[in-house]
């Protein structure tokens, strides 16, 4: 892609730290509690006890545990039925050449999911997961859409390239309709959340949360999103480094938020939030998600003790949370989609592991000899 004549995306626009007001988020945010570290510890105990050679099943064993530090009991519930938000929003940046998908593909793809034909939808119908889509920042209106939750906070966000993404309004605003959605699938009856999202363009604002969060260059968290040639990835890093540069140095995250964020990643900080307020286990997507939750360990730290990581994306940025966040993927199968797909193939094997906890014998009760 050639940018020859582009616009100059350097200019410096000034950004200031946003103050949200009460509603859904904070509300969330002042619930949420630290899981609890000595459960964890009995579910360690337990599995000794099961008729297994100690740590035999792996990891399997580590996910039960944290699932018993979340649930605050030995053994942790099965965290069934799973519910997956979906979180649709689109992204100014693309007018400035960073992905060669039209912004149009995004109400495309609501329809999409609410016909039940996008990957999101096979994989949750084989997990027996509901999946929910929420119009958050969608820029075409999808008023008379049905089968999507209406919660549109702007139609679509401004260039980041040339300006703040969202305005303080827009950004408290989208956390809400985050945690407000978390808050109203658990009281539904779900006992864990996938992470979903829909926004073409946002592996870019994905970035450079991630980017100006970690303090590292651009080039070390952007990838190639759909699949991007050499020559449009070396201008995404550099739309990238330049939005991030007007940061300064050490940004709030909220600043972050405002300046770079979707509105559906700001959304999944809600979401993710909502989720551990209500003391549910949280599963983790992609890149889009590894963004939100960076941000969300940065308003609430404890929220990263009921999140895991479903799987590791392709993208290097998603990694790069995960690293920091001491996060491993349940899965590595090599995917970059989005849409919670990911998240969502990894369901089974957090039920799985509760389930090795609940209904797996113990060595007294099976009679069997354990190693001298």
């Amino acid at each position: 892609m050639s940018t020859r004549g582009a616009p100059d995306y350097r200019r410096t626009v000034p950004i200031a730290t946003p103050e949200l007001t009460p509603g859904p988020f904070l509300h969330a945010r002042a619930l949420v509690r630290p899981v609890d570290p000595a459960v964890g510890l009995e579910g360690e105990a337990h599995h000794c006890r099961l008729t297994k050679p100690r740590g035999a099943l792996g990891r399997i064993e580590d996910l039960g545990c944290r699932l018993s530090a979340i649930a605050g009991s030995v053994p942790p519930p099965v965290p069934s039925p799973a519910a997956v938000g979906i979180f649709a929003g689109d992204h100014g940046v693309v007018e400035a050449g960073v992905t060669p998908w039209p912004q149009e593909v995004t109400a495309q793809m609501v329809a999409n999911f609410v016909g039940g034909g996008a990957a999101i939808n096979v994989i949750a119908r084989q997990v027996g997961a509901s999946v929910t889509v929420v119009d958050v920042g969608v820029a075409a209106d999808l008023a008379d859409v049905d089968g999507i939750e209406h919660h549109n906070v702007v139609r679509g966000t401004a260039n980041l390239a040339e300006a703040p993404a969202l305005t303080f309004t827009q950004l408290g605003d989208a956390l809400d309709v985050g945690a407000l959605v978390a808050t109203q699938l658990v009281a539904g009856g779900a006992a864990l959340l996938v992470t979903g999202e829909m926004g073409i363009g946002n592996t870019t604002p994905s970035a450079a949360i991630i980017a100006a969060l970690l303090g590292v260059p651009a080039a070390n968290v952007t990838g190639r999103g759909t699949g991007i040639d050499d020559e449009m990835l070396h201008h995404k890093i550099d739309v990238i480094d330049t939005a991030v540069s007007r940061l300064g140095t050490d940004p709030h995250v909220l600043t972050v938020l405002a300046a770079v964020g979707g509105a559906e990643i700001v959304a999944l900080v809600g979401f993710i939030t909502g989720g551990a307020a209500a003391g549910v286990p949280v599963v983790i997507d992609g890149v889009i998600a590894g963004a939100a939750l960076l941000a969300a360990s940065q308003l609430c730290p404890d929220v990263v003790g009921y999140c895991f990581a479903g799987h590791r994306s392709t993208e290097p940025g998603a990694s790069a949370v995960l690293d920091r966040l001491g996060l491993t993927p349940i899965l590595d199968l090599g995917m970059r989609l989005g849409e919670g797909s990911g998240a969502c193939l990894a369901v089974p094997v957090l039920e799985a592991a509760a389930r090795v906890m609940q209904e797996m014998a113990t060595f007294d009760s099976a009679g069997v000899v354990e190693k001298a």
